[in-house]
């Protein structure tokens, strides 16, 4: 039986008065990929945001609903924002490398801020978290290197081990491949497909065949409305709704 890791229930969000989600209720399995799939402008990145809480800090963004990450509701008035941030790490659609900072500053610059001192154990998590974002066998010589002189997948992969060395349980993808060539984009996936035996993973994307490719459920979203949802092989070979079917052949998009 799979495990419940967030539970969202009746999530609506909006952007001032404009409501981009409208009452999103599904259930994401623990060490599974999820992907979120739907035309531009349906609420899918809004959709991650709220599940790391990055949704709020937008100026006149708002939530209503419940999103339970192991049957806590991170929207209860005692959860702490950022506790749920490190609980729950982000990965962006544009690699975001910090340009000053070498590869190795980049991979432990959370630990740092978060007061993690101890050298011999900042060097173990940044080994662990680069071999995780399967990057570390191209750096291990290059760590002193600056960041920016990596190719765009690898700066990608970067931005992973960075998000992993904070040990999140969840993590979000927000169209991580859509800036990447092929080549890239087929290391990204097989990373986001090996991350899940630790993590729960959740990812958009505009790319059909890649949520095909990683995902074991898979989520459409059409004018901020959760439209189906199940076992990505299902949804995408036997559709039980006409605007899945419709969007998964290409009719609209």
């Amino acid at each position: 039986m799979e495990k419940v890791k967030i539970k969202i229930e009746n999530l609506s969000a909006w952007y001032v008065e404009h409501q981009v989600l409208k009452n999103v209720s599904f259930d994401i399995y623990e060490n599974k990929v999820t992907a979120i799939i739907g035309p531009s402008g349906c609420g899918k990145s809004t959709l991650i945001r709220c599940i790391n809480r990055l949704h709020e800090v937008i100026l006149q963004a708002k939530v209503a609903g419940k999103i339970y990450i192991d049957n806590k509701n991170i929207y209860d008035p005692d959860v702490d924002p950022m506790e749920i941030r490190k609980k729950v790490g982000m990965v962006f659609q544009q690699p975001n490398p910090f340009p000053t900072m070498t590869i190795y500053e980049n991979v432990i610059i959370g630990l740092k801020l978060n007061g993690f001192k101890d050298k011999n154990k900042l060097n173990e998590i940044a080994i662990q978290a680069l071999n995780e974002a399967g990057l570390y066998e191209e750096v291990k010589n290059k760590l002193d290197s600056f960041a920016t002189k990596l190719s765009g997948g690898q700066q990608q992969r970067l931005c992973i081990a960075r998000a992993l060395a904070l040990r999140p349980e969840i993590i979000l993808f927000d169209e991580p491949c859509s800036a990447l060539d092929p080549i890239s984009t087929a290391k990204i996936e097989d990373t986001i497909v090996k991350l899940k035996q630790n993590h729960t993973v959740i990812i958009v994307t505009h790319n059909l065949q890649q949520a095909a490719r990683v995902a074991d459920y898979t989520a459409f979203l059409f004018l901020g409305e959760l439209i189906e949802y199940g076992p990505t092989n299902s949804l995408f070979t036997a559709p039980k709704m006409k605007k899945t079917e419709e969007y998964i052949r290409g009719v609209f998009g």
